[in-house]
């Protein structure tokens, strides 16, 4: 999404919640920090409300902070935290450890609680060190490939689907 005011791609989404109906705002780095610098100019929102929205995100301050998060990269699945905020989706279950400080207010505000409270599955595996395993895998054969190492890449691709066959495996079964 572009910024409203120029053709940066739009970091800042604010909700303004102050007249009849909510506002969305789309800014890049440069037009958030205008907006949300209280000024003696009338706006359309109150100075009151700009002012605390500057004073809670410290736009500079936090624009720099986003840009070395974003640099972040998980250590198991190789996702960078710049491609979660714009993709949405992690990549591994490690995820949730690496980026914990950064999710926990997200996930708090999303659902009211950080520890799940719903139903689980009663059968299947509860660990997510199979799923590691096979995104670690993954992960591996894309740079073997990518080395154009074709023996290490069939190598590995060959374990994965040796684990994911035996993960498939009901209880009770009988191993090849």
């Amino acid at each position: 999404m572009k910024c409203q005011y120029c053709e940066k791609p739009a970091t800042f989404h604010i909700t303004e919640l102050t007249g009849d109906a909510p506002v969305e705002l789309h800014f890049c780095e440069e037009h958030a920090r205008i907006y949300l610098t209280p000024s003696d100019e009338p706006k359309e929102v109150t100075p009151s409300l700009a002012g605390v929205l500057a004073q809670q995100l410290k736009v500079g301050q936090t624009a720099e902070e986003l840009a070395q998060l974003d640099q972040r990269t998980c250590p198991v699945c190789g996702v960078t935290f710049y491609e979660f905020r714009h993709v949405g989706r992690l990549g591994c279950p490690h995820d949730y450890i690496c980026f914990s400080q950064e999710l926990e207010p997200l996930i708090m505000n999303i659902h009211g609680a950080t520890e799940h409270v719903g139903k689980r599955p009663q059968h299947g595996d509860h660990s997510t060190d199979h799923q590691t395993r096979l995104i670690q895998l993954r992960r591996e054969m894309k740079e073997a490939v990518e080395r154009e190492d074709y023996e290490q890449a069939s190598a590995i691709r060959d374990e994965i689907r040796r684990l994911e066959r035996k993960h498939e495996k009901r209880p009770g079964e009988i191993p090849d």
